[in-house]
C-alpha cells in the first residue's frame, strides 16, 4: 500500500519524443537535466533514447558522468560548467562540454592534457539571453583561440550553439533577432577556420513551432515530458507525470473552523475535512495554500488553508469522504484530474517548475512502460 507517489509513463515520454522526431530532419537531443525535470533522469534519457532521440542534454559535469555511470554511452553534452570542476573526467568519459569564453577553453584544454585526448567542445555564442554564452564582441576571439587549440590536437570543437529568449512567445520579433546574430556568429565560425558538425538553437518551443532554427540538431525538454511551453497549445504532447496520495484522515468539523496554519481559510458551513500527506517537502508550492487544485472523491477540490511541510487540507463539504480516497494533485487531465498547467496558472508559476518540484526522495517514483536495460 502507498502513501503518496509521483507515477511516471515512459511510454508517454517515448510517444512524445517519436512526435518531435517526426517533425525535424535535425538529430534530436532529450534534454533530462534536473533529475529529468522531475520524472528521474536515468528511466527518462533510456525511454527518450529507445524513442529515438540521438542525444542527451545535462546541465552539470555530475548529471553527464551519472549517465556515463550508467552504460548509457549515447552522446552527451553537459553546458553549466563552474571553474574548478574536473573537466578531465568529462573529457576521459566521452562527454561533451560547452564553452563560452577563454577562460573556459583554458580550462577546457587542460582537461584534455590530464585526460590525455581531446576535449569535444560546444562553443556557445550569447545571442540576446545575457546569460551564457560569449559576447558577439568576445566571439571572434574566442573562436581564434578555440582554431589554435584544435589545430593543437587539444580540442576539437564540434558544436556552436545559443538559446532562445522568447520561443514560447511565437511571432515575438526577438526571436528573430536571435536567429539573425547566430547565423552571424556561424559566419565568423567559418571564417575562422572552424567546421563543427553539429549547430544547434532550437528549444521545446521552437522545436515545435520554428522549423527555420533546426539547424542539425534540436534540444527539446519541456516537450519530450508531455507538457507545452506555449501556453494554450499541445502540440499532440502527452504529460507523463502524475502526482496523487491517498487521504490520510478525516473529519468533520462545524461552520466557522479555521483550517492549517494562520487560519486563512475558515470553513463556511458544516463540513468533511480530509488531510492529505503531501507538502512543500514533497513538491506542492506553497503558493498553493488556497488555491492549488486537487481531484478527491468523484470532484475538481481546491486546497483550503495553508500548505504546510508535508500535509495540506481539502474542504469536501458535505461530499462524503473516507480515509485512504485517493486525491490527484495533477496528471495528465484524460480523467479530468488538474494537470501541471492547471496548477501553474493556480500559483502563479510554469509547468517545468511544477514537475521538477516534485523529485523528492520522500515520494516514491513509480514507473509505467519500463522496459529491460
Amino acid at each position: 500500500m502507498w502513501q503518496a507517489e509521483v507515477r511516471v509513463d515512459l511510454d508517454a515520454i517515448r510517444e512524445n519524443v517519436s512526435r518531435l522526431r517526426s517533425g525535424t530532419s535535425a538529430e534530436l537531443m532529450a534534454v533530462v537535466k534536473a533529475d529529468g525535470y522531475g520524472h528521474g533522469m536515468l528511466p527518462a534519457a533510456r525511454a527518450a533514447l529507445d524513442a529515438g532521440a540521438d542525444w542527451l542534454g545535462v546541465c552539470t559535469l555530475d548529471e553527464a558522468l551519472t549517465l556515463r555511470r550508467a552504460g548509457i554511452t549515447a552522446p552527451v553534452l553537459a553546458w553549466l560548467l563552474a571553474p574548478g570542476l574536473p573537466l578531465h573526467e568529462g573529457v576521459s568519459a566521452g562527454v561533451d562540454l560547452a564553452a563560452a569564453s577563454l577562460a573556459q577553453l583554458d580550462e577546457m584544454v587542460e582537461a584534455s592534457r590530464r585526460a590525455e585526448r581531446p576535449a569535444r567542445l560546444h562553443l556557445k555564442i550569447d545571442t540576446g539571453l545575457s546569460r551564457g554564452g560569449a559576447t558577439v564582441t568576445d566571439w571572434p576571439a574566442l573562436l581564434d583561440a578555440a582554431a589554435k587549440a584544435q589545430a593543437e590536437g587539444l580540442v576539437e570543437v564540434v558544436g556552436v550553439w545559443s538559446h532562445f529568449v522568447y520561443a514560447d512567445m511565437p511571432g515575438h520579433p526577438t526571436t528573430d533577432r536571435q536567429l539573425a546574430v547566430f547565423h552571424e556568429g556561424l559566419a565568423m565560425v567559418e571564417r575562422a577556420g572552424l567546421r563543427p558538425r553539429w549547430r544547434h538553437l532550437a528549444n521545446s518551443a521552437a522545436t515545435l513551432t520554428r522549423p527555420d532554427t533546426h539547424f542539425d540538431l534540436v534540444r527539446p525538454g519541456l516537450a519530450i515530458y508531455g507538457l507545452s511551453p506555449v501556453a494554450g497549445e499541445t502540440y499532440g504532447l502527452r504529460p507523463a507525470m502524475t502526482a496523487r496520495a491517498r487521504v490520510m484522515l478525516t473529519k468533520r468539523v462545524p461552520a466557522g473552523t479555521g483550517v492549517s496554519y494562520g487560519h486563512t481559510y475558515t470553513t463556511e458551513s458544516d463540513a468533511n475535512l480530509a488531510v492529505v500527506p503531501l507538502g512543500y517537502a514533497d513538491g506542492v508550492p506553497r503558493h498553493a495554500s488556497n488555491s492549488g487544485p486537487v481531484q478527491l472523491a468523484g470532484a475538481r477540490r481546491t486546497i483550503s488553508g495553508r500548505v504546510c511541510m508535508d500535509q495540506f487540507v481539502i474542504d469536501c463539504g458535505d461530499d462524503p469522504v473516507a480515509d485512504g480516497d485517493v486525491a490527484t494533485l495533477f496528471g495528465s487531465g484524460a480523467d479530468g484530474e488538474p494537470t501541471a498547467d492547471d496548477w501553474a496558472e493556480a500559483v502563479g508559476t510554469i509547468n517545468y517548475e511544477i514537475v521538477t518540484r516534485f523529485g523528492s526522495t520522500r515520494v516514491p517514483r513509480v514507473y509505467d512502460g519500463e522496459r529491460p536495460s
